[in-house]
């Protein structure tokens, strides 16, 4: 009498649930994985521009040319987060009265410990900021 008998609707869809987290969790985690990751650059760029301008700012305050490259590069290399592995800021400019200095920052963001296999291990982050040299502040000895 049994043998005959349709099964229910919800017996036919027995086990389905179990493919759908199955086939989706996968899914959630590498758009999870990618959120975190375009989080990173982003953060990246904001900490780059950030080294950038306090360096720059820390250069137009000397007086030579030399002191400028020094102080540069000693703000930028103590603004450095954990997550960024930094060049030496790269100083452009003349150094005169007037003129205008730019501060370049290179630095490399790392996506390696993020594990997914999509995504390169590692970005590069570029920023300059410029600031102009006092008109009326001696420079040179």
């Amino acid at each position: 009498m049994s043998a005959g008998r349709r099964p229910a609707e919800h017996e036919r869809d027995r086990g389905s649930m179990a493919v759908e987290i199955v086939v989706l969790v996968p899914v959630l985690l590498a758009m999870l994985f990618l959120i975190v990751a375009f989080g990173r650059y982003v953060s990246a760029e904001g900490d780059a521009q950030a080294m950038a301008r306090d360096a720059v700012r820390a250069a137009t305050l000397e007086r030579d040319r030399d002191s400028a490259v020094v102080a540069a590069r000693t703000v930028a290399a103590s603004a450095v987060p954990p997550s960024l592995t930094c060049r030496p800021a790269a100083l452009r400019g003349v150094f005169e009265q007037g003129a205008t200095l730019t501060v370049d920052v290179d630095c490399t963001v790392s996506w390696s410990e993020l594990g997914f296999i999509g995504l390169p291990g590692t970005a590069r982050v570029e920023a300059s900021s410029s600031a102009p040299l006092d008109e009326y502040r001696r420079t040179g000895g």
